[in-house]
C-alpha cells in the first residue's frame, strides 16, 4: 500500500532484474470473453499472508528464487573470469522458505503488524540490495555490455545469442555478449533455447489474472464499502492498494500511521475485502490457466530443469 516499502504483488528482485535483461518477451492472458468469471461462495478470510494461488506451480517459490540467484551470480562470475575478472555482487542464499509471503499482496492484512508496525514492511525492507561497487571501464563493459540504443532487438535466448554479433564488443581480444556477462547468465539459465517458456512469461499471466481482479465489479465493490468504513473514522481513501494519505517513509511507524493501519485492517475485516478480493483473483488465475495450458505445462516442466541446472551449477562451483 504504501509507494517505497509495501509489498504488492509484483516482480521479485531476481526476476524484475530478469524482465530487464529479456524485455519484450513477456506475455499476457488475453483471449477470454471479457465476462466476469464466476465465483461461487466467498470464505471471510482477513490475512493474506498464507493464501495458496494456482498460478504458483508453475513459478519458482522463494528457496527456488535464491537458488535461481545464486545460481546466475556464479554464471556471471564464470563469464567475468573468461575476461580475467570477478564478478563483486554476489549473493548469499536467503531463508529456506516454500512459499511465497503474500502477506501486502491486498495491502496490509495482519493485526499484529499493523499494531508494531503501522504501514512499514520490513521484508521489503530486507531485500534490499547493498550499493553497487565500483567497477573499472573494462569490467563494467563485461559485466553490463556494450551500450546501445534501446530499440536494438537482443537475441533471446542463449541459442541465438551464440549466433548473433549484435550489441557484441570485444574486450582482451574476446568477444562480449550482447548485454554482457549479466544478460548471457540469465539467458543461459532462464532461456537456453528459442522454445523455452520463460518465467517471466508465466509470471505474466499470474500478474494480468492480478490486473483484471482489481478492476472487476466485485472486487470494486469491496473497494467502496472499506472506503466508506474509512471515511467514517475520518479517513478519506478510495483504494486500499494507494499511498495512505500524509504517510511516507518518514513517518510509516508513527502513531498516525499505526493509527491508520488499524483502521485499515479493521476496515478490511468488516467488509471481508481480501475474502472477496482473494476469490475473484482466483477464478481470474484459473481461467487465465485453462486458456494457456499448454505452454503452462512447458513452463512447469522448464522449471524442473531450470532447478536441475542451477543445482548443478552451484554443486561445481
Amino acid at each position: 500500500m504504501p509507494s517505497t516499502r509495501s509489498a504488492l504483488p509484483a516482480l521479485t528482485a531476481s526476476a524484475a532484474a530478469l524482465a530487464l535483461l529479456l524485455t519484450g518477451c513477456s506475455r499476457s492472458g488475453d483471449g477470454d470473453s471479457g465476462e466476469e468469471p464466476a465465483i461461487g461462495s466467498v470464505p471471510t478470510i482477513l490475512e493474506s499472508r498464507s493464501l495458496a494461488f494456482p498460478i504458483s506451480a508453475y513459478l519458482p517459490d522463494d528457496r527456488q528464487q535464491g537458488t535461481l540467484a545464486q545460481a546466475q551470480d556464479l554464471l556471471i562470475d564464470q563469464c567475468m573470469q573468461r575476461y580475467g575478472f570477478r564478478y563483486q555482487e554476489m549473493r548469499k542464499p536467503g531463508p529456506d522458505a516454500g512459499q511465497n509471503d503474500n502477506s501486502r499482496r491486498y495491502g496490509i492484512s495482519d493485526p499484529t503488524e499493523a499494531a508494531g508496525l503501522g504501514y512499514d514492511n520490513p521484508r521489503v525492507a530486507r531485500s534490499q540490495k547493498p550499493p553497487r561497487p565500483t567497477y573499472g571501464p573494462n569490467e563494467e563493459l563485461v559485466l553490463d555490455g556494450l551500450q546501445v540504443d534501446p530499440s536494438t532487438q537482443f537475441p533471446t535466448s542463449q541459442e541465438e545469442a551464440e549466433k548473433s554479433d549484435v550489441a557484441t564488443t570485444v574486450v582482451g581480444g574476446r568477444k562480449v555478449p550482447a548485454g554482457g556477462c549479466k544478460r548471457e547468465s540469465a539467458l543461459k539459465l532462464h532461456s537456453p533455447t528459442k522454445d523455452t517458456v520463460r518465467s517471466m512469461d508465466a509470471q505474466g499471466f499470474g500478474l494480468d489474472a492480478y490486473s483484471r481482479s482489481r478492476k472487476d465489479s466485485r472486487v470494486v465493490g469491496a473497494f467502496k464499502s472499506w472506503s466508506a468504513c474509512m471515511g467514517r473514522y475520518g479517513y478519506t481513501v478510495d483504494n486500499p492498494m494507494d499511498q495512505p494519505p500524509g504517510i511516507d517513509n518518514s513517518n510509516i511507524r508513527s502513531p498516525q500511521a499505526i493509527a491508520m493501519a488499524k483502521q485499515d485492517v479493521d476496515c478490511k475485516r468488516e467488509t471481508n475485502l481480501v475474502g472477496i478480493w482473494y476469490t475473484v483473483e482466483l477464478a481470474y488465475q484459473k481461467r487465465v490457466i485453462e486458456q494457456n495450458a499448454e505452454t503452462l505445462d512447458r513452463a512447469k516442466k522448464q522449471l524442473d530443469e531450470r532447478m536441475k541446472l542451477a543445482g548443478s551449477v552451484i554443486a561445481g562451483s
